[in-house]
């Protein structure tokens, strides 16, 4: 048998579901055994002695509202109004009960899905409909119903979209006119929307909801034949939950735009028209509707922002996957600095003119300026030299002040090593430059990455995110172990594998040969269909692979490069007409080489750096007609211990290490819709022990890494090693000064080893600072030559201190605050140790944390991350100890503090638990309060006047337990909806950091 334990957030879910089933057998039994007397009184009785049971257990679980009455009736309808003649009107009830759940299939003798839907609008105080596509003859069969719910104070919210032009326009100007908002997902080549449901919701709390296969048509609502599964949440609450969870995701999300048809009349009728006629991208068009980034391109607007403000790198490279929105991004960063007073005059880069024509219409669309910015490119010439859209090849052959333009964006920026490129950047002194580009590493072993300050990229867009917005197309990964053993082969720190043993092993024999060619016609439908890139470790490599593979009849070709540029293009030419099957390479496609038609990628040699891995896969993510999915071989064998398997597969999911590690044992269950990991049984095997070994961090490898290393700073040996910070502290490594005392690099020698390790500990405990206030501040205390004095401090700064004491030691009460930290001034190798810590942790800020001005006696910085001791410190309070509430009410700052964990398991999906504290929007967050939390409490009343009453809400927001949390900031009530427990809807004053957003909302994209 197969258990684990109860864990404390699905045990009330688990426990409840089972005494669930011993009540209804109670009752049932109670009725048999009644004899025929009264067996509604039996069960009666019996259910409030069940009642009483639970009160006799926790008295306020259970209030008189709980127990069944005399009467032994049950509630129907509530009157809305009373009919001109005196009789009351009640509201039509539906043919299923509202507490009940059932499958309809449009059947002889069963309810249709159009007549519950009128029957259902009836009672409905708010109506969400998510549907493929609406049409005029299903509106109609509902029309009077709706006009109803609208005319008496429902709300309806319609999401739809433009999918194969089946939508009609007098249906949605209908829906309009009558009061309902709606909203159209108007993307043509990448919707995936074809849900169809409806969710009634009611302030009673009865929610019902149908999901199935009707859309709002005649056929669907009527005689069609129809699946659909009506959800009542007296039953499965969690499922309307997840419904509208959903529902008000898509709602927020910027893909999906208010139709407004005195606007937006023409650009859906060519929609429509377009879309009818197959998918096709939309043309852009100047219009009033802003462009709003998606949370991933607002992260690395975030980014770039912060690296400028932060640490003064107004030089920045962005890498994004091709058509995730590089222009847009680019756009938006322009008209950030240009509302700063930053930039005014741009000359904005590229090396086609169809790039500088779509670049210079997304800045008009983003700049709401019709008539900004203008063309240098074939003989078209500015008139005003302010906002430049250039050819490189113009510019070439012109002479430009070094200081004309305050912003230079060169798009495709892995071209820049190119002579023209060179002698631009080298000429033009702007004070931005922004390179964009899909592929940073060159492989002509050229460096465009010494144009930027840090020399390396700012930010790069995460895969899977790209995914889950359907901007790449997804991918099917099949991990295959190839029986080959690289254990011995030679490896050298930093360069990986030698060369020329790896080229040997794997030319040696045809054996691997054959695995490759059998994978492929067991995962392909047919191998002749394909067009593949596969990367090889040499040029020999390579063409022993595209020797055997044609003599096996599937014609390729070793693309390297000792291959001329002519013969490069009429190869990509034959590749895309299929007049070979397969492109062998070393590391050609990793630079910008444009085959969207590539539909398998083969990976043919060990590749450790994720940079390189996700470029090569990136050749094969690009949509192309009749491409469904990129097929993905990686070919495994048993590797050096010191290679990093788990860099590839983080990079493929976002995991964490130990996520990593259960997503392998549980068979990745939370990719984004369409993507597949397949690793055969040896390949898990051989992943999660190299795993495990990356997670144990080898202390000796650490160990001879110091031993090596000309470095002796910490900040130098990390950046050297490839370690992180984090890496030095976990388990019983010692830390920095730790580890080095066991290399014999560190001659301080402590007089208390027992209290050094408690300091080591201490400091570990530190690495998450990431506010920039503290850090300036831990530095200060640390630099003095004496232990910290509180009373020499101004209040703000006591609590600086006092926040300091509880990341050293928060057991410790705050009366032990000075003698707590005096201790590392007698073990001055630690103290040391702060210090060069506090430079590490500065030079990887990456996010703006600005102080609050409502709240600016607290120490905490917006965005900052912080754990619970150190908040309850800046709040002025020690930790009481036997508190383990998610809220606590600080009285003397008249301030509520809201702890939330996002994922309360360690399960992947938890439906009882996952949808009660959720993110909604950037600025809105669903929050539930604690069980017995009544509207009419004091605390329930303090939640919701808490503005008027002057008391404040702060909310701190983490996604693993374990986790520090990120301060979200202030937010005031905007609803609620039930209670024990209430489930309140607060407005955020500032928008939650993009990545947190990410996962604090419920679905993927």
């Amino acid at each position: 048998m197969h258990r684990k334990r109860l864990g404390d957030e699905d045990a009330g879910a688990i426990l409840g579901r089972h005494l669930s089933q011993l009540v209804s057998r109670a009752l049932k039994l109670a009725r048999e055994a009644d004899n025929g007397r009264d067996p509604v009184a039996a069960q009666v009785a019996m259910a409030n002695r069940i009642a009483e049971a639970i009160a006799s257990v926790m008295a306020d679980a259970v209030t008189s509202d709980d127990f069944v009455a005399d009467g032994h009736e049950v509630l129907l309808a509530v009157a809305a109004s009373r009919r001109p003649d005196g009789t009351v009107a009640f509201p039509d009830r539906p043919d299923i009960p509202l507490s009940t759940s059932a499958l309809l299939v449009n059947g002889h003798e069963q309810p249709q899905v159009g007549r519950q839907v009128v029957k259902e609008l009836d009672s409905a105080d708010q109506v969400d409909l998510l549907c493929a596509f609406i049409k005029w003859h299903g509106l109609r069969l509902i029309d009077d119903s709706l006009q109803r719910f609208i005319e008496r104070g429902g709300r309806m919210r319609v999401i739809t979209t433009t999918y194969i032009g089946a939508t009609e326009r007098r249906a949605l100007d209908r829906l309009v006119g009558m009061g309902a908002e709606v909203k159209i997902n108007y993307e043509t080549r990448t919707t995936r929307l074809h849900a169809k449901a409806w969710l009634f919701r009611r302030a009673s709390q009865l929610d019902t909801a149908y999901v199935g296969s009707s859309n709002l048509s005649k056929t669907a609502l009527t005689d069609g034949k129809e699946w659909n599964v009506r959800l009542a949440r007296a039953e499965q609450p969690h499922l309307l939950d997840t419904f509208q969870a959903t529902f008000d995701e898509y709602w927020a999300d910027p893909s999906f735009e208010t139709y407004v048809p005195s606007r937006d009349t023409q650009r859906l009728d060519e929609a429509l028209k377009k879309e009818a006629g197959g998918p096709t991208d939309l043309p852009l068009q100047i219009t009033n509707i802003a462009v709003t980034p998606y949370p991933y391109q607002r992260e690395i607007l975030d980014e770039v922002q912060a690296a400028r403000k932060l640490h003064g790198h107004w030089r920045n490279l962005a890498v994004m996957a091709t058509g995730t929105g590089k222009t847009v991004v680019a756009a938006l960063d322009y008209k950030r600095l240009r509302a700063q007073g930053a930039a005014e005059s741009l000359l904005f880069v590229a090396h086609r003119k169809e790039i500088l024509q779509q670049s210079l219409l997304t800045f008009r669309q983003t700049l709401q300026d019709g008539s900004f910015g203008e063309l240098l490119v074939d003989g078209q010439r500015p008139q005003e030299w302010r906002h430049v859209f250039a050819s490189i090849q113009s510019l070439s052959r012109l002479d430009i002040e070094p200081d004309h333009f305050d912003m230079v964006i060169v798009d495709e920026f892995h071209h820049a090593e190119a002579a023209t490129y060179t002698r631009l950047l080298d000429h033009l002194k702007p004070k931005v430059l922004l390179g964009l580009t899909a592929t940073p590493e060159r492989t002509d072993g050229a460096d465009i990455l010494h144009w930027f300050d840090g020399g390396k990229p700012t930010v790069e867009l995460r895969l899977w995110e790209a995914l889950e917005r359907d901007l790449l197309v997804p991918f099917h990964y099949f991990g295959i172990h190839d029986a080959t053993d690289l254990s011995q082969i030679t490896w050298r720190r930093g360069t990986g594998y030698d060369i020329a043993e790896l080229t040997n092993l794997y030319t040696g024999h045809d054996a691997r040969v054959s695995m490759v060619i059998k994978a492929l016609a067991d995962k392909l439908a047919n191998v002749r269909d394909m067009r593949a890139v596969g990367f090889c470790v040499s040029i020999a490599h390579a063409e022993f692979m595209a020797t055997r593979f044609n003599q096996a009849g599937i014609p390729s070709v070793a693309v390297t490069s000792a291959t001329d540029r002519s013969a490069r293009e009429q190869t990509l030419i034959d590749l895309r007409n299929r007049e070979i099957n397969v492109v062998f390479t070393v590391d050609l496609f990793n630079e910008g080489v444009d085959v969207p038609q590539i539909d398998t990628v083969l990976f043919l040699r060990p590749t450790e750096s994720a940079t390189v891995f996700l470029q090569q896969l990136g050749r094969g993510l690009r949509f192309a007609d009749d491409k469904p999915c990129l097929t993905v071989l990686d070919f495994v064998g048993r590797q050096n211990v010191n290679f990093r398997f788990d860099l590839r597969y983080r990079a493929l999911t976002g995991d964490s290490p130990r996520q990593l590690e259960r997503d392998i044992h549980d068979g990745f269950p939370t990719l984004p819709a369409g993507c597949h990991i397949d690793l055969d049984r040896e390949v898990s095997k051989l992943v999660l022990e190299n795993l495990k070994q990356a997670l144990n961090a080898n202390k000796k490898a650490i160990l001879a890494e110091l031993r090596s290393s000309a470095e002796r700073s910490l900040a130098g040996f990390l950046d050297e090693s490839g370690l992180e910070l984090e890496d030095l502290y976990s388990g019983s490594r010692g830390g920095w000064v730790g580890l080095r005392r066991e290399a014999g690099l560190e001659q301080r020698i402590p007089t208390d080893p027992k209290d050094d390790r408690s300091l080591a500990s201490a400091i570990g405990r530190m690495l998450h600072i990431d506010d920039p206030e503290r850090i300036g501040f831990v530095r200060d205390v640390f630099s003095q030559n004496e232990p910290p004095r509180p009373a020499t401090f101004d209040h703000r700064r006591r609590r600086l201190l006092a926040m300091l004491h509880a990341s050293v030691d928060s057991s410790l009460p705050l009366s032990a605050l000075a003698r707590n930290l005096a201790r590392f001034w007698r073990n001055p190798a630690r103290r040391d140790e702060v210090l060069e810590i506090t430079e590490v942790l500065r030079a990887r800020l990456h996010r703006i944390t600005p102080p609050l001005a409502e709240a600016s006696h607290i120490p905490l910085r917006l965005h900052a991350t912080y754990t619970k001791d150190e908040i309850l410190a800046a709040f002025g309070m020690e930790k009481p100890r036997s508190w383990v509430a998610g809220v606590r009410w600080m009285p003397e700052e008249q301030a509520d503090i809201f702890f939330v964990t996002i994922n309360k398991t360690e399960d992947h999906f938890s439906p009882q638990t996952m949808y009660s504290d959720r993110a909604i929007s950037p600025t809105e967050f669903q929050w539930e309060s604690q069980h017995l939390t009544r509207e009419s409490s004091e605390t329930g009343q303090r939640y919701i006047h808490h503005a008027d009453r002057g008391s404040s809400v702060h909310l701190f927001i983490r996604e693993y337990k374990g986790d520090p949390f990120t301060y979200a900031g202030p937010m005031t009530y905007e609803s609620h909806e039930g209670e024990r427990p209430m489930r309140v809807r607060w407005q955020l004053a500032y928008e939650l950091p993009a990545d947190v957003f990410h996962y604090a909302k419920v679905t993927a994209g």
